[in-house]
């Protein structure tokens, strides 16, 4: 249960609206808690840089966290970045360049101000957590510590566009919603009038995002731009990382903890793409409270216990039910000193026919894979976001589409920390094609609950940044990493490997129906194995906030799932739809700006089991914004398919004001695949 907090240390004052403008001229614009004894007494300042409006977008998140910490005495800035919300410019990509060297003129002033003491801090989640690594590689002097949350290290590998070198179906779901995101207008009431200008020249220089990034298949240089994979060592402030097991980022917590070279401390728990003061799935933890403990010891110089007990505190899950509606999940809290922890062993598995096996059995078959297109419908979704029907739900379906290997019961419990690795050495009869690998918990009842699982594109073998195709009939060595996770087997559950060639509606197909054949003498999961987690009291357990943003819910939202199959042309299709609010947040009123918000989306994905070529996403999404005399509206298409050299993609965007047309978008592009 949140606790909500109205008595704080320092009084504070909201200034809704003002500049910072940069040297080029460009205004960015800031929302601002400041308390009160910053007059007297400068303070220490904490930035959050995003593109999805402080006035309108994130208000309900910030009022109740940025009035925490700056009770507890900062001045925090939620700043809209260049081209979003009432800030100037036009927004043309993610993660540029230009983001940055704007993000370092906004700490150079900010640390400047009279309220301010010189030292800043810098946090956020998703984007706002990969410009807070990629700022902290940019080492500008004021920046003192930061604190990442659901982000990434590695903008080709671990984003919403590319995974093992395939593309996601989440990029044209994303790409989508950009669009609607920059629909909308500057709120006239802040930036006077010149708002329509700003905004007809906003929605005519819009870019097509979801073409933009399919542009890149490759890791070429510009995925390595943002990517501080790229060079750990650039960081030289402390980093507090913060993952979700449900959340599709958590696999840079590993990588971060393993590799920066700076005080730096993770906690991974069991929720999706959310700040886990509101976490979903349960248990939530008092993320702002260890966020202040985080703060006063860098920036106030405290002498506390923020680097206190083990460098990662993570939740063990438990073997569970599967369910696509998991509010809490089992487990407990448990401590490492690294990513790659040094209470964990390597412990490997072998396969067989339909067995996995401790001993490897050198005079194993060969053994042919080629899975339906519709394997993966059991997937869930690729990013949760704290929405119930997200988490995959019993695998046997999915199970009977691939080709599985069963261990033995568990005779004690088995725990894991990190990730599985999968060997084999295979052959495919065409050029191009993906290897799937899922791992699951099968209880004694048959119930199969997906653990984690990962996939590659055969033809990027020999690096990511080249596409070289598979030689038919010739033999390749592969290997497969799987999503870091924790993890307790219970004694009796049996392991589960799967293997498959497809993953819809998740991953894009290839371009031909492949057929892989493993040797499966040479094939085997390898699991760094924890014989004794330390378990541990973990964060602390009781969220507390300061007060939620006035706001009326005018019509409550859902979230509808469904598949369709169709007999006669052996074809599945799956439909999601979120209703009065992408996330089912309903539609709702800003009673203090008197602004109502109404963002609905409709995703369907059909293809035919027999023809990877069929493949087709449509997208639907209307976005409305106003109040009475200042109404907007984008209604928004976006339609993929692909043949055997090219992906198609195509979009219409309908912006009207007050009911008139302002602009009619129309998009139509092919990109090599």
């Amino acid at each position: 249960m949140k606790q909500i907090i109205s008595d704080f240390p320092h009084a504070v004052t909201v200034t809704e609206h003002l500049w910072i403008t940069l040297r080029d001229g460009t205004r960015l614009a800031v929302r601002m808690w400041l308390p009160d004894s910053a007059s007297s007494t400068p303070v220490p300042a904490i930035l959050e840089y995003i593109p999805y409006r402080k006035r309108d977008g994130t208000r309900t998140r910030d009022e109740p966290m940025h009035g925490y910490f700056s009770g507890h005495g900062y001045a925090v800035l939620r700043v809209d970045m260049r081209g979003s919300g009432e800030s100037d410019g036009l927004l043309a990509d993610e993660y540029l360049l230009q983001e940055q060297e704007d993000a370092l003129e906004v700490i150079d002033w900010i640390s400047r101000q009279h309220w301010c003491n010189g030292a800043v801090g810098m946090m956020g989640k998703s984007w706002g957590g990969f410009n807070c690594l990629q700022l902290a590689a940019r080492r500008p002097a004021a920046l003192k510590a930061i604190i990442t949350v659901c982000s990434t290290d590695d903008r080709y590998n671990d984003d919403i566009h590319y995974k093992g070198g395939c593309l996601l179906n989440d990029n044209l779901w994303w790409g989508g919603i950009m669009l609607a995101y920059q629909s909308r207008p500057q709120d006239p009431q802040l930036t006077g009038g010149q708002w329509r200008e700003e905004w007809q020249a906003r929605l005519d220089n819009m870019p097509f995002f979801p073409a933009l990034w399919m542009e890149h298949p490759l890791r070429d240089a510009y995925w390595q731009q943002g990517s501080v994979c790229e060079d750990w060592s650039a960081i030289q402030c402390p980093v507090l990382a913060i993952g979700g097991w449900a959340d599709a980022y958590s696999n840079a917590v590993f990588r971060l903890m393993d590799n920066l070279q700076v005080p730096s401390r993770a906690i991974i728990g069991p929720w999706a793409h959310i700040y886990p003061q509101d976490g979903t799935p349960e248990p939530a933890i008092g993320f702002l409270q260890e966020g202040v403990s985080w703060w006063d010891h860098w920036l106030k110089g405290a002498d506390n216990d923020a680097m206190a007990g083990p460098r990662v505190q993570a939740w063990l899950n438990d073997s569970q039910p599967p369910s696509s509606q998991r509010p809490t999940v089992r487990g407990e809290w448990v401590g490492f000193n690294s990513g790659s922890a040094d209470n964990v062993a390597d412990r490997r598995w072998y396969l067989d026919r339909g067995q996995l096996n401790r001993v490897a059995n050198p005079d194993a078959s060969w053994y042919s894979v080629c899975s339906p297109q519709n394997h993966g419908l059991m997937g869930g979704e690729w990013m949760g976001a704290g929405v119930l029907g997200e988490s995959p739900p019993d695998q046997r379906i999915d199970d009977g589409q691939a080709e599985i290997f069963d261990g033995e019961p568990l005779a004690e419990p088995l725990a894991f920390f990190g990730f599985p690795q999968f060997e084999v050495l295979l052959k495919s009869d065409k050029p191009a094609a993906m290897l799937y690998v899922r791992l699951s918990d099968v209880s004694p009842d048959g119930a199969v609950n997906r653990v984690t699982h990962g996939w590659v594109n055969l033809a990027h073998l020999q690096g990511q940044d080249k596409n070289v195709p598979l030689t038919p009939g010739v033999a390749v060595k592969v290997k497969v990493q799987l999503d870091g996770i924790a993890w307790r087997f219970a004694a009796g559950h049996r392991m589960r490997v799967s293997v498959a060639t497809t993953f819809w509606p998740m991953i894009w197909p290839m371009a031909e129906q492949a057929t892989l054949t493993l040797d499966l003498a040479s094939a085997s999961l390898t699991l760094p194995v924890c014989a004794n987690p330390q378990a541990i009291a973990g964060p602390d357990p009781q969220p507390a906030t300061a007060a939620n943003t006035p706001l009326t819910l005018l019509s409550p939202g859902r979230v509808e799932r469904s598949l369709h199959y169709d007999v006669l042309s052996d074809s599945w299709t799956s439909v999601t739809e979120g209703i009065g609010g992408v996330f089912g947040e309903g539609v709702y009123l800003f009673d203090d700006i008197d602004t109502t918000v109404d963002h609905s989306l409709r995703r369907q994905l059909s293809v035919s089991n027999q023809d990877p070529l069929s493949a087709h996403y449509l997208l639907t999404q209307t976005m409305k914004i106003g109040r009475e005399g200042w109404w907007t509206e984008a209604d928004i298409v976006l339609e993929m398919r692909s043949d055997l050299t090219h992906f198609i993609v195509s979009g219409t965007m309908k912006v009207t004001f007050n009911g008139e047309a302002v602009a009619d978008k129309v998009w139509n592009q092919r990109i090599a695949r």
